[in-house]
């Protein structure tokens, strides 16, 4: 009975016809009330905290603008804003007065006789960077003053020396880290001091100082053989040699020329130099006169040239450099009336009463208005390194470099309190 019933299960399971599929009916359904959007913020652009602000009494721009009550913001090293009429916050530094960091471009940071090659007196090709001591105590005595920015040129003891070199005075410990490549200078002098360590060979040499120039006119020899050697080697390749590609550089206005040049007669010749290439159709040199300390006796022939020169710090007997040379009080007024651009050197002075912005003080006491003197260590010195984008004045976008003073800038009883150099805080005046 029991397996007659299970084989009848069976046979209906097997035998038995498939199911068709199921057909699903939809039930319509009330449509449900449409549900509330979240709200959507608005996108605002994230900017970034500002690394550095500091409040400033006055902002002097070095465009002959003055800024009160300014808040600056700094960021990633350079200035991100300047906002004149605002109350300081709270917790931001304050100061009385701000200016671009200073620019000296004959500092004289050389490392004496390391910094030149005196094998030979022509030496357009050596660069001065790979002998510059970064752990010099007067990189950081010059950037305690104000000073941002020096230039460092070889000792003035070959009659062209080499290449000089733009760097900050702080910053971290390596040459190129600290480099600016700005406009390419080429350095070279006239005057005693090439030709100081030379003597004549009467018979046999005793070393190779026994050599010309020995005198004044045997530098200038130098100089015009040099150029005319580098014209000659770009028709003869088989008389080129080391550094004639520099002073072809040179010739076409490609690499600024700065001759130390102190007394007037040391001047009229790297004006005639000049002159003479133009003559023979070398070129133009882009002429600077470093050390230009007697400019005030014939600036006619530095105007007809349209010559840069940057003058050597004040004396109290008014001799100044190696030959003697008379700087007169009111030699940086009465160059700029004549319409010439002056720049300041303070020779590397740190922390006493001779530094860059004492300078600046002493020119004003000549004649020099404060927008010329402001002009005369920031945004000039900016100009003939070809650094005017990045340096020598205040504003948006400027290599945040700046010089903090606890009063009007260049004053007797005013002196740099604190210095930025790229954001960072170098001098802090609190």
């Amino acid at each position: 009975m029991i397996w007659t019933s299970f084989l009848h299960a069976a046979c209906l399971t097997l035998c038995a016809p498939p199911l068709q599929d199921a057909v699903v009916v939809e039930q319509p359904q009330e449509p449900e009330a449409p549900k509330a959007q979240p709200a959507v913020a608005p996108v605002v652009p994230v900017v970034p905290a500002a690394d550095l602000r500091l409040h400033a009494e006055r902002v002097y721009t070095g465009t002959g603008e003055i800024l009160k009550n300014a808040l600056i913001e700094v960021r990633d090293g350079k200035i991100s804003s300047v906002r004149p009429g605002r109350s300081a916050p709270e917790g931001v530094l304050q100061v009385k007065a701000v200016t671009a960091g200073m620019i000296d471009l004959s500092a004289r940071l050389h490392s004496n006789f390391n910094s030149v090659e005196q094998s030979t007196e022509v030496q357009p090709h050596l660069d001065v960077a790979g002998s510059v001591d970064l752990h010099d105590k007067r990189f950081a005595r010059l950037a305690r003053t104000g000073v941002t920015t020096v230039l460092v040129n070889p000792l003035d003891r070959n009659v062209i020396g080499g290449r000089g070199v733009a760097l900050k005075t702080h910053g971290p410990m390596e040459v190129e880290a600290r480099r600016l490549n700005g406009r390419p200078i080429l350095r070279g002098a006239i005057g005693s001091e090439p030709s100081a360590a030379n003597h004549a060979a009467f018979g046999r040499p005793t070393d190779f100082y026994s050599r010309r120039p020995t005198t004044r006119m045997g530098v200038e020899w130098e100089w015009r053989k040099a150029f005319f050697d580098a014209v000659a080697a770009k028709r003869l390749p088989e008389k080129d040699f080391p550094g004639a590609e520099d002073l072809r550089e040179a010739l076409a206005g490609k690499r600024t020329v700065m001759i130390q040049a102190w007394t007037t007669q040391d001047i009229r010749t790297a004006v005639y130099l000049d002159e003479e290439m133009q003559r023979e159709g070398f070129g133009d040199l882009d002429l600077v006169i470093d050390a230009g300390a007697e400019a005030w006796k014939e600036p006619g022939i530095l105007v007809r040239n349209s010559t840069i020169v940057v003058l050597p710090p004040h004396t109290a007997g008014g001799r100044v450099g190696s030959d003697g040379a008379f700087l007169a009080w009111n030699t940086a007024s009465l160059l700029v009336g004549e319409g010439l651009t002056v720049c300041l050197s303070a020779h590397g002075a740190g922390p006493g009463s001779a530094t860059l912005g004492h300078q600046a003080g002493f020119a004003m006491r000549g004649g020099l208005s404060f927008d010329q003197a402001l002009a005369a260590v920031t945004s000039a010195p900016a100009s003939v390194l070809g650094l005017s984008e990045r340096l020598g004045t205040v504003h948006e976008g400027m290599d945040a470099d700046l010089a903090l003073w606890n009063g009007r800038p260049f004053a007797a009883t005013s002196r740099v309190t604190g210095v930025l150099i790229d954001g960072v805080i170098v001098v802090d005046p609190r």
